[in-house]
């Protein structure tokens, strides 16, 4: 295994046995890096005739080696065709101390020369020990096409703020906060003058230095997926979190949906595809936080998890990209439009049935390059990735929220910890913005009564006009069927009245039979339950039940039965008992009855006395134990 070093080789001798195409690359390099050159070759091929002519300080002797060609230098480098030159040159230096370079047997000299990508004073080395130059060589390619010239003038922001806090700051305080600079997003980094660099540092020591010292500084790992955009969302919090005085290492982790880049997303199922092994990180203790796209979550979380911060909602839109066509408008018919969001293929039929809408999967970089190189006349993207990351198409287009209505949670950050953990807190007070947060919990709440997941063709989305939260909901067909739509507004305060209202406007959407357009999918789908409520407020457990697929029909005192047949009959309370008299009435006359399960023993001993012995009785009154009797119950044979 080789250690990767930089050799600082500036006024240095460098001696180049050789002048052919490979020599030139590497005499190419060497005067980049400022080394004093020396080349050595009988014929001297064109490429390298050009590097003589545009650099005329580089020393070139027009004939065959020899060994007092080595005197005074740093560096030897044998890339001649002649293996015996080779060979005696490498012998002939290593026995003066001079370090070794062989370009046609790399295991024969003292280091290799990796495949080398420069964005001004950056410098980014991929080595691959030699044995696939090729493949390094297209690392490279994809290195230059991302960082850019903004990571050169972000680091010479950090260079020039480096000077500064050295003048300013004790060094118990620089390392803080220069760590906390560092984190901030690349273009903010990039966009500063001198005296918003002062001003950022002065800024930054204030949050992060209490009393003109350093405070004890903590540390956290995020779990993260690896794509360029989760590393910016999973740095963008880090940075917030280090101006706490808490610095982040990073966990990064392949998901399904990472994996498998082939299947359709809506065909691998709604089980968190982005998300399980995050979370599965956070429960086995690897991480102490994970950072995901609000929009990847599914409507319900795991047991012991929680939301601790949503950030500032970047653009929610979606957009329409082409290499081709300036607007979604001028497609021709039969056009190929690449998305893998079943909510996007069915609002997009809805405006253009005309047009093919086929599966495009991989991340946001990859999805552009498709495009460029024409397998897709256009795309569909989120607004949000395509700025957070600076990526646009020729012709880059968002889509009026009229149009195509956003995923719940579109543009939001959504950091998840254990629930009640200790760093909550700090990552609330970090990143937080209520008025995007209360939204969101609107969105998650109106997905969560519908009973339906995060890859369903479902659009939520919210946004304040005054104090008043404006709440749209959309439920959309995969086979064309019109769109079923509703909006409510009122004011949101608090998270409790953004999930009252998020479950009123899915309440609303039900009413008008959207149901019958949403794919059910879970451990409970096809099941429908009766679920007796003797309270007002939203029903945690029946947003966990449609979250499993379950079709859950909430009984109020008064209401009168109806015949459809019955899966299964929840009983949450004792109170809950005395609500579904009625529908025990019904079932009695009719000689049938479905499943009971009991939320714990004295709604059991309820349900009991009122005629119907439980099926099943969850151990202790608690959703989770609940809701896993139920479907323990439900998939027996």
């Amino acid at each position: 295994m080789s250690l990767p070093l930089s050799l600082r080789l500036a006024g240095r001798l460098v001696v180049l046995l050789g002048a052919g195409s490979v020599a030139a690359r590497k005499a190419r390099t060497f005067v980049e890096a400022g080394a004093k050159l020396s080349v050595v070759a009988p014929s001297i091929g064109e490429a390298m005739e050009a590097l003589l002519a545009a650099h005329p300080d580089v020393r070139c002797e027009r004939r065959a080696y020899r060994e007092e060609d080595l005197a005074d230098a740093f560096l030897c480098v044998a890339a001649t065709d002649s293996p015996a030159v080779n060979e005696g040159a490498m012998r002939a230096a290593r026995a003066r101390g001079i370090l070794t370079i062989d370009s046609t047997e790399p295991t024969r000299g003292d280091a290799t020369m990796p495949a080398v990508v420069r964005v001004g004073e950056l410098t980014f080395s991929i080595d691959s020990g030699a044995s696939t130059p090729a493949f390094s060589k297209r690392i490279a390619r994809e290195i230059a096409l991302h960082f850019d010239a903004r990571y050169d003038a972000a680091a010479r922001t950090l260079a020039i703020a480096r000077s500064y806090v050295r003048e300013t700051l004790s060094p118990s305080q620089r390392a803080l906060v220069m760590r906390a600079l560092s984190e901030l997003p690349i273009d903010e980094l990039a966009a500063m003058d001198r005296n918003r660099i002062e001003d950022a540092v002065e800024a930054t020591a204030a949050t992060v230095l209490a009393d003109g010292e350093a405070p004890s500084t903590s540390s956290a790992i995020c779990a993260t997926r690896g794509s360029a955009l989760a590393l910016w969302q999973s740095r963008h919090v880090a940075a917030r979190l280090a101006q706490s005085g808490i610095a982040t290492t990073m966990l990064a982790l392949s998901t399904v949906g990472d994996r498998d880049r082939s299947s359709a997303l809506a065909a691998m199922g709604e089980q968190a595809i982005f998300v399980k092994e995050l979370e599965r990180a956070l429960a086995d203790g690897r991480a102490d936080y994970a950072v995901h796209s609000a929009k990847d979550l599914p409507s319900a979380l795991p047991a012991g998890m929680q939301l601790s911060a949503i950030s500032l909602r970047e653009d929610p839109r979606d957009v329409y990209c082409s290499e081709r066509y300036a607007t979604f408008a001028e497609l021709p018919a039969g056009a190929r439009v690449g998305t893998s969001s079943p909510r996007r293929r069915a609002q997009l039929y809805a405006l253009r049935s005309d047009l093919a809408y086929v599966e495009i999967r991989g991340n946001v970089d990859t999805r552009l390059r498709k495009l460029r190189e024409g397998e897709y006349d256009a795309i569909v993207l989120a607004a949000a990735g395509l700025r957070r990351l600076s990526l646009n198409a020729t012709h880059t287009v968002p889509f009026p929220i009229e149009q195509l209505l956003p995923a719940a949670g579109q543009g939001a950050l959504a950091v998840e910890t254990l629930r009640d953990a200790p760093l909550a807190s700090a990552l609330r007070a970090a990143l937080n913005d209520e008025p995007s947060e209360r939204a969101v919990i609107a969105e998650r709440a109106a997905l969560r009564e519908l009973g339906a997941g995060c890859t369903a063709p479902v659009g939520i989305h919210g946004v304040y006009e005054g104090e008043e939260l404006l709440l749209r909901g959309r439920v959309s067909s995969n086979d064309g069927a019109p769109a079923i739509a509703a909006e409510l507004r009122a004011p949101v305060s608090d998270a409790a009245s953004a999930e009252d209202l998020g479950c009123s406007l899915a309440r609303a959407l039900l009413a008008r039979g959207a149901a019958s357009l949403l794919p059910r999918s879970g451990p409970l789908a096809g099941r429908r339950i009766v679920l007796p409520r003797s309270v007002e407020r939203t029903s945690r457990i029946a947003v966990r039940l449609r979250a499993l697929g379950a079709e859950v029909t909430e009984l109020r005192a008064g209401e009168e039965p109806d015949e459809a047949p019955v899966d299964l009959l929840a009983i949450p309370s004792s109170g809950a008992a005395a609500v579904a008299a009625p529908w025990l009435l019904l079932w009695g006359e009719r000689g049938v009855r479905p499943l009971v399960v009991a939320m714990g023993p004295e709604s059991a001993s309820a349900i009991e006395r009122a005629g119907l012995p439980p099926d099943g009785i969850a151990p202790i009154p608690e959703i989770d134990a609940f809701t896993a009797c139920i479907v323990s119950l439900l998939a027996s044979p």
